[in-house]
């Protein structure tokens, strides 16, 4: 594990443009083993999941070529073999249970490892995946290290409805359907950007998908898919990382957004703690008037209230950037994350800067902003933006800072240390025992 040592107190300020969203690039590598035509990847971002997803391709024997200062990624998967008994995918990739259904529909079996995990954020169940599968025809078969998935009779179209709007689910469900015979559909999908980027790119490559953005996709199977070349997207998640950067540090960070018709709802979340976003030329900047500020609700004796869910609600992804901001603005917030159990426990953290912070239960947290902050060394559990929130408040706050255990940025953000010493952070990597 590595630590972020944190020389702040600095306002971090200038132009940037983010890199690709995570949640986009690991499904659309995954669905590149759908082809046996190639493919090329503009703005591949060079972060830990992305390698190990290229060497998986390697170990199978498909051709690779990576190139990650110009971003370019070229894959051509015509030599691709896959042995359940000696390739093992790997257990600390949540993403890789995506590279199932692609061998299911290529050499009709496949394997999910019992241990396979991402980030810490609680229970992250297997069952939702494995019923897409069995509901394709697919059968289940438990050993002691793996399940092994077996589609003896190739993939068969159905229609499904997810218990809920889960992002991984969506892209399995697509990834099986568009080589399945017949027409299947998914009720409850997911429609985040990313997902809605992944759909788009599965048209590029010859899917047949209708619905995407909505809540209900129908997907037409089709014998084959062709080869493409795709450029990513910016990285939502980044550019409001960046905008809040400036904002808890007192400066201004601009970050190029092609799609600022995606941040309503973002725009009005910042604005609760004082932070107007602007949106003009294909850039996107704050302006924040005086020191960060809740505003208080017209409704009396209540909390202003932060809530994240599933697409179109805020993104439980984005929460602990706006924690960091509860934190260090005037006035009490409640954080409430619909979605995961095991995101919100690390309020002690917060404690060592000085913070109060109360968590109320394990869904909902409230920030009592405004308390002086003292430099501060933390640990981070193994959430991304859980230690840029942490990374953020040591930004703000004059003194050195360490955020020990920090090393899941690199999983979601390549070269950010770098990038934000770019905007004046004094900031550096040091390997940890």
């Amino acid at each position: 594990m590595a630590n972020l040592i944190v020389h702040g107190g600095q306002p971090l300020t200038g132009r940037i443009v983010p890199s690709a969203n995570k949640n986009a690039v690991l499904p659309i590598l995954c669905a590149t083993l759908l082809t046996q035509q190639p493919v090329r990847l503009l703005g591949i971002p060079e972060i830990t999941d992305v390698r190990k997803i290229v060497e998986i391709f390697r170990m199978l024997g498909s051709e690779v070529a990576v190139d990650y200062a110009s971003g370019v990624l070229d894959v051509h998967h015509r030599e691709t073999r896959f042995d359940p008994q000696r390739h093992h995918l790997p257990e600390e990739m949540r993403s890789s249970v995506m590279l199932v259904p692609p061998l299911l529909a290529r050499f009709g079996v496949a394997r999910i490892e019992n241990d396979v995990q991402g980030c810490t954020l609680g229970v992250r169940e297997i069952d939702p995946h494995v019923e897409v599968m069995e509901r394709f025809g697919c059968r289940v078969e438990r050993s002691r290290e793996a399940l092994i998935i077996h589609a003896d009779a190739g993939l068969k179209a159905n229609h499904h409805w997810l218990d809920y709007a889960s992002v991984t689910t969506t892209e399995n469900f697509v990834l099986c359907a568009a080589l399945a015979r017949g027409t299947s559909t998914l009720t409850n999908a997911a429609s985040e950007p990313h997902v809605q980027e992944f759909c788009h790119f599965m048209a590029r490559l010859g899917a047949r998908i209708e619905g995407i953005g909505t809540s209900r996709l129908t997907v037409h199977g089709v014998e084959r898919l062709g080869g493409a070349e795709f450029r990513f997207a910016e990285d939502f998640h980044e550019a409001v990382t960046f905008m809040a950067l400036g904002a808890i540090t007192g400066g201004c960070i601009t970050v190029k957004n092609s799609a600022p018709e995606q941040f309503p709802l973002i725009d009005r979340t910042f604005a609760k703690f004082g932070v107007r976003i602007v949106h003009e030329g294909g850039w996107s900047h704050t302006v924040v008037d005086g020191p960060l500020r809740v505003r208080e609700p017209f409704t009396q004796n209540i909390l202003q209230k932060i809530e994240a869910a599933p697409w179109p609600y805020l993104p439980v992804d984005l929460l602990p950037i706006f924690v960091a901001l509860g934190v260090k603005a005037q006035g009490s917030a409640m954080f409430w994350n619909k979605v995961y159990e095991g995101a919100m426990g690390w309020t002690s953290e917060l404690g060592k800067f000085g913070a109060h912070a109360f968590m109320a239960d394990p869904h909902r947290i409230i920030t009592f902003g405004g308390k002086p902050l003292v430099p501060a060394e933390v640990e981070s559990p193994y959430i991304i933006r859980v230690a840029i929130a942490l990374l953020m408040l040591a930004a703000s706050i004059p003194g050195k800072s360490v955020i020990k255990n920090a090393t899941p940025v690199r999983r979601a953000h390549p070269h950010f240390a770098e990038n934000i010493r770019n905007l004046g952070a004094q900031i550096e990597w040091v390997e940890g025992d």
